[in-house]
Formats: structure tokens, C-alpha cells, sequence
């Protein structure tokens, strides 16, 4: 299958389903190539494939290092609410021809990757308004 332009992808995506913004698969655009780009160094150059997790971690990673405490705000604005959201965005683009996949890759690697609250609201509340409810998530006392 011939790769579709990055660019028409995102508009036959968006033309499709708008549930999340053009802003947000450029955004992962960028994700995938950092996550290949890591992946290359971690194996001293050899091109292995990018996996549901690796995406997920350079997603936190990046998120957080490019938006800081606004990383959730931001992510919410793009329609993105949890690791599955960004499972979705990679099959989007699967189905436009804009990424590629495995026989292996399947939506449910992105399913319970990690709660957005935890990675992208609790690190940045002060200790004292974080506490552990009874399934061992942090809460912010506020919203409790």
C-alpha cells in the first residue's frame, strides 16, 4: 500500500471524524518520529518497529516536556482524554494510509497505557492536595 501525504490524511481524518483537532495528529506526527528516533539510538541505529506502548511513553514524554502543567488542558482542547484516545488517532491514520502497521498492532495496545490524571495533572499539585483514593489513584482534594 502506497503511503498517503501526511497532510491529506489529516484533512480525509478530519472530513471523517472530528472528534479530534488537526492540531493533534500533527502533534502525534511528531511523537512517532521522536519514538523512531529513540528507538534507532536505543539500538544503535537498527529500525525496529514502533509499538503501541513506545507511543505512548514518547506521548507523556513529549506532552509533558512541551506543555508542561497546561499538558492536560492542551491534550483536552484536541478532544485527547486517555491513552485510548491516542489509540484511535493511530488507527485514524492507519486507515488514511498516512502510518503504517504490523499484524500485531491493534487498538487495545493503547487501552489502560496510563490514567491522564496521573501523568499529567497530579505531578504538578502541591503535596497537599494529592491524596490516594480506594482504587490507588491520585485526586486532587478539590475535585474529591
Amino acid at each position: 500500500m502506497q503511503k498517503t501525504d501526511f497532510h491529506d490524511a489529516v484533512e480525509q481524518v478530519l472530513t471523517d471524524d472530528s472528534k479530534f483537532s488537526g492540531d493533534s495528529y500533527y502533534f502525534l506526527q511528531e511523537v512517532l518520529l521522536q519514538a523512531v528516533e529513540r528507538q534507532r539510538k536505543d539500538t544503535g541505529g537498527e529500525n525496529r518497529h514502533v509499538t503501541g506502548a513506545d507511543l505512548l511513553e514518547v506521548f507523556r514524554d513529549r506532552a509533558l516536556a512541551q506543555f508542561g502543567p497546561m499538558a492536560m488542558t492542551v491534550l483536552q482542547e484536541w478532544g485527547i482524554s486517555k491513552s485510548e484516545d491516542v489509540g484511535d488517532m493511530v488507527f485514524n491514520l492507519i486507515e488514511a494510509g498516512a502510518f503504517g502497521k504490523s499484524e500485531h498492532d491493534k487498538r487495545e495496545d493503547f487501552m489502560n497505557g496510563y490514567k491522564f490524571y496521573d501523568v499529567f495533572v497530579a505531578p504538578f499539585l502541591p503535596d497537599r492536595k494529592q491524596i490516594i483514593d480506594g482504587n490507588g489513584d491520585c485526586r486532587d482534594l478539590n475535585i474529591v
